[in-house]
């Protein structure tokens, strides 16, 4: 197992941002709309979501792996229609980040999340091909 650490981020506390096990798949924590230095930039939930998308991708970037490796997505959000609200703005983010790769995903609206500020926050799991 190989935890996923980006360089230059803030080190987590009772998480890891990603890990990688022998097979080469990869599964990434639940990340959420603040940057590398653990500091939000907006409260609106399509911005939140581009940062949590991108802070994907640079986990995925440790482990070699590529938007196209991702297999699943779940998403919490604390609300619906704020999300749904937001669908437009969110694809356009989701294109300009993942791409027109569309894994298995789930949304689940939930009560809260850990960090206040947070309107959505995304898990992953992806496999590199041999």
């Amino acid at each position: 197992m190989n935890i996923l650490q980006p360089p230059d981020w803030a080190r987590p506390k009772g998480y890891a941002n990603g890990i990688a096990a022998k097979g080469k798949m990869v599964f990434v924590s639940g990340m959420i709309g603040w940057d590398k230095d653990c500091r939000f930039h907006t409260s609106d939930f399509a911005g939140q979501v581009r940062q949590a998308l991108q802070n994907i991708v640079e986990v995925l970037r440790e482990a070699d792996a590529k938007p196209e490796h991702i297999v699943r997505m779940t998403w919490y959000v604390v609300d619906k229609q704020e999300y749904v609200g937001a669908y437009k703005r969110i694809g356009e983010a989701y294109r300009d980040i993942i791409g027109r790769h569309y894994p298995a995903m789930t949304a689940v609206q939930v009560t809260a999340l850990v960090e206040d500020q947070a309107r959505v926050e995304i898990e992953v799991t992806a496999v590199v091909p041999d």
